[in-house]
């Protein structure tokens, strides 16, 4: 049977919709899995059994980027893997620091995460005399005051805000000093940087905490 070539290139449409955006890195974790498994293809239908959507789902998501299926093939696993990666940004070399050496940004430190979606920590930063010039889990800690040169000396691409919500705008403007068009902020605040060219994805982990206590009441489990 006719393999799909390895150099098959993605389309990037701007118009896609964030549902199917979200699910990307789902798509990623589960055929990243099955070429750790050694697969070489795989149908709609058994990817579908896997990952709970339905087969009409994951070909309309995959559509959206041009489609990656043959006909009485499937999709070839290493390609559509290597695809989405590509889609995700995992292959641009981004670059990222830390800011805020508390419970967070050490356990941030600590995960390999990063790295295995293309990620590269370079430091952490924070204002507390006792761990600045120190190291956290191999990564340097500086002063905040140290964040916009260091930033652009070092062509970094995102900040990881884990500062408390009163310091996050103070932060900020320190990261796009520097150069910085990226932000994941876990600073439990709403960060909208459009108009000044920075994207931003705004995690609250409270949110979904609440999320799934609504959905263990609405399966019966209450007090």
């Amino acid at each position: 049977m006719k393999q799909l070539p390895l150099d098959h290139t993605p389309l990037l449409p701007v118009d896609v919709s964030p549902a199917v955006i979200k699910r990307l890195p789902r798509y990623r974790r589960y055929l990243g899995d099955l070429v750790s498994a050694g697969r070489e293809r795989i149908s709609s239908a058994e990817l579908s059994r896997m990952m709970g959507v339905t087969a009409s789902q994951i070909r309309q998501d995959l559509n959206c980027f041009g489609g990656f299926g043959q006909q009485g093939y499937g999709y070839h696993v290493p390609t559509l893997y290597d695809t989405i990666s590509e889609l995700l940004g995992t292959t641009e070399g981004y670059r990222a620091v830390i800011v805020g050496a508390g419970n967070l940004g050490r356990a941030l430190a600590a995960t390999h995460m990063f790295e295995r979606r293309g990620v590269n920590r370079l430091a952490l930063f924070d204002i507390d005399p006792r761990v600045i010039g120190t190291t956290v889990h191999g990564l340097p800690v500086y002063s905040v005051s140290q964040l916009s040169d260091f930033c652009r000396e070092h062509a970094v691409d995102i900040g990881v805000l884990t500062v408390p919500k009163e310091a996050a705008d103070e932060v900020v403007h320190a990261l796009i000093q520097g150069g910085v068009r990226g932000i994941w902020n876990f600073a439990n605040m709403e960060l909208s940087l459009q108009e000044q060219g920075v994207t931003v994805e705004n995690i609250h982990l409270g949110d979904s905490l609440m999320n799934l206590c609504y959905n263990m009441k609405v399966n019966g489990l209450t007090k």
